[in-house]
């Protein structure tokens, strides 16, 4: 039976609805040039629109109806259905939008160093591009969006009322003044301190709410949306996934949300949503991509993030075990610690065999480091290496052996000539990410929001 058998038997007319309420972007707007389809797991992109048009503007304030993408989720459910992980990137991130398609069907010139937010706004319309932000973190992370959901102010009000609201805990008491800086005085007060539920109007204020509370910024807020979307997992996990559960969640949503033409009916959104009710809430984190203070903008740290989407990519988790579903008795396991690997008495000759500008210097740092000496670093006769390769001479295997663990993924070959000879691949460059790299940043969906409220 199919769930539109199951929502025909609940009611037709229901189901009549949805599926008129539901809106689409067009598919038109996503570029051709995209990553390779994914073999494992899928990736989702949530956005938060903040426009003010048609019933937005009571619930946001402020002005315009132009589309902007206040909160951005980049959500990667692994292929053995139980992991999950959600990255947050910041609005004002920098980075490099690809051409996007405008309304009347021309597309707009590639630009480098723009907010990130930026995206959504292309075109200037109330709906905002939804597209051409999938285009821009499809080019930032080299991973394939399957499928991408905004929800504006509306929709979020309307989802946490759905639930029976979200609890949350806030550190000090907020008031009206710290949701709008520029009403001149601290007004009425909208949150007492402490433990709470909220729902629509509130739930959205608390979302929204930077000043007064955490840091003031909006690295803290989003902290503090990571907390609040756990604790609506929780709820929505609590009050079990199916289509009697979901049908109220999807009622309230469907006219406040836009999507993919891939979710763009009753029965392709729950049956989405049901997909997703095997995975655990220990194993969904959060954490917001590896970013620094460039100014007042936010700029995004390297090579940490590139090795974030390449553990995303070969479907890893955070803490570096394999979430493939393949061997199900060892995939969520975590790897063996490694000795630490000692170059005492040890020297080797280092070359960069890519077009990496400045890998010698850097892997030569980081042997040195490990107590190996390096004689000389220069460029290989050949700059097409992909893997890594450890030659030795005679005599020199064990100490080559030793070398090739301080160099992940390196290949050992003999020779003739005296002495250990490094040349470093492509794959040196973008290694795998190291177990627990990035898991000591995350929370879990399941962590107790009243337990820190360092993020308020």
């Amino acid at each position: 039976m199919t769930l539109a058998v199951v929502i025909a038997a609940a009611g037709g007319s229901l189901y009549a609805r949805l599926n008129a309420d539901i809106n689409t972007f067009a598919a038109d707007g996503i570029n051709s040039e995209r990553p390779a389809a994914n073999v494992g797991g899928q990736n989702i992109l949530i956005l938060g629109s903040d426009s003010r048009s048609g019933g937005n503007s009571k619930l946001g304030g402020g002005t315009g109806d132009v589309g902007r993408s206040d909160t951005a989720l980049l959500v990667h459910v692994y292929r053995d259905g139980k992991h999950a992980v959600a990255v947050s990137i910041p609005r004002d991130t920098l980075v490099d939008i690809p051409r996007c398609r405008l309304p009347n069907g021309t597309w707009t010139a590639p630009q480098s160093g723009v907010m990130f937010n930026a995206a959504f706004t292309v075109g200037l319309t109330a709906k905002g591009n939804p597209a051409c932000s999938q285009n821009t973190v499809e080019k930032m992370t080299g991973l394939r969006v399957d499928h991408t959901i905004v929800v504006d102010f509306a929709g979020f009000s309307k989802i946490t009322a759905a639930v029976g609201g979200v609890r949350v805990c806030l550190p000090n008491d907020v008031y009206q003044g710290d949701l709008n800086p520029n009403r001149g005085s601290k007004g009425a007060l909208l949150f007492p301190k402490g433990q709470q539920t909220v729902s629509g109007k509130k739930a959205l204020d608390y979302v929204r709410i930077r000043h007064g509370i955490g840091d003031g910024s909006d690295i803290g807020r989003i902290k503090r949306q990571q907390a609040f979307i756990s604790s609506l997992v929780k709820k929505v996990k609590a009050q079990g996934l199916n289509p009697t559960t979901l049908l109220p969640l999807a009622e309230a949503a469907a006219s406040a949300i836009t999507v993919d033409p891939g979710l763009g009916s009753a029965d392709k959104l729950l049956s989405f949503a049901l997909g997703l009710k095997d995975i655990d809430l220990h194993n969904t984190k959060f954490i917001t991509v590896p970013w620094r203070y460039q100014g007042a903008r936010v700029a995004i740290v390297q090579p940490d993030a590139d090795q974030l989407w390449a553990a995303l990519r070969a479907d890893r988790t955070l803490d570096g075990a394999d979430a493939s579903g393949k061997a199900s008795s060892t995939a969520t396991s975590s790897p063996k610690p490694t000795r630490p690997v000692s170059g005492a008495g040890i020297r080797l000759a280092l070359y960069n065999g890519t077009t990496v500008n400045g890998l010698g210097a850097r892997a030569a740092a980081k042997l040195k480091s490990a107590g190996f000496t390096v004689t000389s670093v220069g460029t290989a006769a050949s700059q097409n290496y992909t893997s890594s390769v450890v030659t030795y001479g005679p005599d020199a295997q064990d100490q080559a052996k030793v070398v090739a663990r301080a160099v992940p993924g390196a290949k050992l070959e003999s020779g003739s000539t005296p002495g250990i000879t490094v040349i470093l691949g492509s794959d040196y460059a973008q290694p795998t990410p190291t177990p627990t790299a990035f898991s000591s940043k995350a929370r879990s969906a399941d962590d107790d929001p009243c337990a820190d409220l360092s993020y308020g």
